[in-house]
């Protein structure tokens, strides 16, 4: 399942930045397509690689690792890839290329450049571009594989969300966006799995700009600081049965949720600006798994929910799920 939602992050993201999709069917040619997906696999590869260089300097200089040079080298791979795509857009605009089309987010910071060429310059668009795909893609996938998992052990959970989902929708249509209010208890299924399983355990890191006391501890300016959301999330003190997944205790937003107790995106200034995207991507795969599929284990025994090494604290084994379209769900699925 998490080659499938990563497939179905990327298109997603792709499409609104360029209009391009690289995987299934009606993708880019396949130079291009093969091209990216190399990019993206390099990309995830060595972004969460141990540099033992950072940690033992001199290695540095006698060309141990090699890691920093495997990573400039990509960099300009991924920057004339991302070059190729503002070059496209601005063809398309000075009408040297005819075609009808939707506007991308390229095609806006292009807009934006004419007005403003000294912030939106290329170098600050082939920036956006990757930070969206390298920091929207992994993270989304990795919680909708994390929330079937938790949906697959416990299928008491998965039978609600199916209830819910038929009688608030029905089996007329796909769930949309505009349906999320009427589904809280899907709603509460996302938080809870983003509490037990955060995409990023450790928040972004954060540099101190001024001398200060934290709880007791002296942190000195340019102090990096890391916030271990993880072990908020599933502190027995601050949650109930933290080790259970129990989406109900997020029907009432008010309780639990306040005071700094589930933040996986951070908050503030510096909160993940990708938050509402995120939200709605996995509500509306999860959403639509749930709707149109029955899902089972593999077997008897319960997916693992051991966690793996990572900057997004992926599964350690890649979940493997048995699935088959809900009988109510025929004729809508023979209609997509």
């Amino acid at each position: 399942m998490k080659s499938t939602f990563f497939e179905l992050t990327l298109n997603v993201l792709m499409r609104m930045i360029a209009g391009k999709r690289y995987y299934g069917e009606h993708g880019a040619k396949l130079e291009e397509a093969q091209l990216f997906k190399e990019l993206v696999i390099e990309t995830f590869e060595l972004s969460g690689a141990t540099n033992i260089g950072d940690f033992v300097p001199a290695l540095k200089y006698v060309g141990v690792t090699g890691l920093e040079k495997k990573l400039v080298i990509l960099q300009k791979k991924r920057d004339k890839f991302t070059q190729d795509f503002i070059g496209e857009h601005r063809k398309m605009q000075s009408g040297s290329v005819s075609e009808q089309r939707s506007k991308t987010m390229v095609d806006v910071l292009l807009s934006l450049q004419e007005t403003e060429p000294e912030y939106y310059s290329d170098e600050i668009i082939r920036g956006m571009i990757q930070v969206m795909l390298s920091a929207g893609a992994e993270t989304s996938a990795g919680t909708m594989e994390w929330a079937l998992s938790l949906l697959l052990n416990n299928p008491e959970a998965l039978a609600k969300a199916q209830t819910e989902i038929d009688i608030e929708i029905g089996q007329s249509r796909l769930v949309e966006e505009a349906d999320f209010a009427r589904l809280p208890y899907l709603h509460g299924i996302i938080n809870e799995t983003l509490r037990m399983y955060p995409a990023d355990p450790m928040l972004v890191p954060h540099d101190s700009s001024e001398e200060c006391t934290v709880g007791g501890y002296h942190v000195p300016r340019g102090t990096m600081l890391l916030v271990n959301m993880w072990a908020i999330q599933n502190n027995p003190k601050l949650w109930s049965q933290p080790e259970q997944f129990k989406p109900e205790r997020f029907l009432n937003v008010q309780g639990e949720r306040d005071g700094f107790m589930l933040l996986p995106f951070g908050t503030g200034r510096r909160g993940c600006p990708g938050e509402g995207l995120a939200i709605r991507m996995v509500g509306l795969a999860l959403g639509s798994l749930v709707q149109c599929f029955e899902w089972e284990r593999i077997g008897e025994e319960k997916v693992d929910m051991s966690e793996g090494p990572g900057l997004t604290m992926p599964k350690a084994h890649p979940l493997l799920a048995k699935c088959r379209p809900r009988p109510k769900m025929l004729a809508l699925l023979s209609q997509l």
